[in-house]
């Protein structure tokens, strides 16, 4: 089996291609999301670096927000991390193993480094996201922009 190649840093006229300035600036835009795209779907998992696993979520949609629940059980809201970038939500953190008397003779929950990525579409106010974490679900609510309602403009003598 193949496994995508992960971009190389340096940009793409660094490298040499004598592309026009713009469209070596569109695939390098390209470049950077598929690397997001494959390090959030675990399609590459031993690319991601020390990120060691990628929490449940589920996402849906009002007619106001969108809305990402994401188990995180066990953790306190000082370990986690919630960042919106330019389209983008990462989730992250660290959840330390507990520590037990004896031996382990099986470990089922995951521990470490943990990150959740997603894209969001260009129609949100970043500005005005907000995060609760209730029970181990963390909810982040990202509001819709206000998308231009068309109305008649009455002409002036």
């Amino acid at each position: 089996m193949t496994l995508p190649i992960r971009h190389r840093p340096g940009s793409l006229l660094e490298r040499g291609f004598h592309w026009p300035e713009s469209m070596a600036a569109e695939f390098e835009d390209l470049f950077d999301r598929m690397n997001r795209f494959m390090e959030s779907a675990s399609i590459a998992p031993a690319m991601t670096g020390a990120t060691a696993w990628a929490p449940l979520a589920d996402i849906h949609e009002t007619d106001e927000a969108y809305h990402v629940e994401c188990d995180v059980p066990g953790m306190r809201r000082e370990d986690i991390d919630v960042e919106v970038g330019e389209h983008e939500l990462c989730i992250s953190g660290e959840l330390k193993a507990c520590e037990r008397e004896g031996v382990v003779r099986r470990r089922g929950r995951p521990t470490g480094r943990f990150e959740y990525r997603t894209l969001l579409p260009t129609d949100v106010r970043a500005e005005d996201v907000t995060a609760t974490l209730n029970e181990g679900v963390l909810t982040v609510t990202i509001p819709k922009a206000q998308v231009a309602k068309p109305r008649h403009i009455e002409i002036q003598g």
